[in-house]
């Protein structure tokens, strides 16, 4: 006589590694649980939205940056990139000028206020992965950025 599992057990597969022990759900599970967190302390600290805050401190990363390599930096689609530098420049943070050497491209910058928010969205974000990180030893940490660095560029497009 055969059983089948029940409503309860995980349902059987033929491969051998279950869901939850993958890397990729354990990684968007790691997400989901962080950004929950982050979507509440952005506004708080900044006065940003969590998407705001982090193409804020994108650009500040990467000044000068065209609006292009924003959407790259930040994964982001142009479309997307364009209206998040757009609101943070109606709102004093980011200067749009000209790109010097494309006459339809700008160049994003911080203004002195923005460069003021980014300097209180950085020190979040590194208290931010104090907690989320601080389990970890320095010599844990290290590695566990060397292999996401590892991932990163054998996950990019050729």
């Amino acid at each position: 006589m055969t059983t089948s599992p029940s409503p309860a057990s995980p349902k059987l597969s033929k491969f051998v590694v279950p869901l939850d022990r993958t890397l990729t759900y354990r990684l968007h599970q790691l997400h989901k649980l962080t950004d929950m967190d982050s979507q509440s302390v952005y506004p708080e600290r900044t006065g940003l939205s969590m998407s705001d805050g982090r193409c804020l401190t994108t650009i500040g990363t990467f000044e000068p940056l065209s609006v292009k390599a924003l959407a790259d930096k930040a994964n982001l689609n142009k479309g997307q990139a364009s209206r998040a530098a757009q609101a943070l420049v109606d709102q004093g943070l980011v200067l749009k000028a000209d790109h010097p050497g494309d006459g339809r491209g700008v160049v994003l910058t911080l203004t002195p206020a923005g460069r003021e928010v980014f300097e209180r969205a950085m020190a979040m974000i590194h208290q931010r992965n104090q907690e989320i990180f601080g389990c970890l030893s320095d010599k844990e940490q290290a590695s566990l950025s060397a292999l996401f660095d590892r991932l990163i560029s054998h996950a990019r497009p050729r």
